[in-house]
């Protein structure tokens, strides 16, 4: 037995090493919530003055949902793609400002734009730790029935978009039946 156990932790860490090797895309982490609801939750919002948000409030339509921060540098990075494909595709995206000061995050966005329907504040990220966030930028694409259909750990760029997000929506948008 005592010679077993080390055996079988050994392939047990070898297991998981290999399938982490084997992702096609590290920052396209697999996660349990794909398929799943939006996580319940009531927040406030941005918004002076500020209103309450619930997960009701994700469902209706097909969203990317952004989980930012001003103290992010790579949301910086993601902003004006965001900004590009709320224009371009017209899909609503909703931000989670996460870990962040509101006041700041107003400011940040008065001063790079806001490409949000609205914001949540997920000051104390609750929200974050129920989406499984492990930081900032984490993008989500959530279907009209409120449900997680992507997951993005990083940036989303023009190639995320194109290769990813987009054939996604594509098939999210498209008339059922036939």
């Amino acid at each position: 037995m005592q010679r077993i156990l080390p055996l079988a932790a050994f392939a047990v860490l070898a297991g998981i090493l290999y399938l982490g090797f084997t992702l096609r895309d590290p920052k396209l982490l697999p996660s349990a919530l794909v398929g799943q609801p939006f996580p319940a939750f009531e927040l406030p919002t941005l918004a002076v003055p500020p209103g309450r948000a619930t997960e009701a409030d994700i469902a209706g339509e097909v969203r990317l949902v952004n989980v930012w921060a001003t103290w992010c540098p790579t949301c910086l990075a993601e902003h004006g793609e965001l900004t590009r494909i709320g224009t371009e595709s017209g899909l609503s995206i909703v931000g989670v400002n996460y870990k962040d000061d509101p006041d700041k995050a107003r400011a940040w966005l008065g001063r790079h734009g806001d490409p949000y329907d609205f914001n949540v504040v997920d000051a104390a990220g609750d929200l974050g730790v129920d989406l499984g966030v492990y930081g900032a930028p984490e993008t989500f694409l959530v279907d009209a029935g409120g449900t997680i259909r992507y997951k993005r750990v990083g940036e989303v760029n023009r190639r995320v978009w194109r290769e990813e997000i987009a054939p996604l929506l594509g098939t999210l948008r498209a008339p059922k039946g036939g």
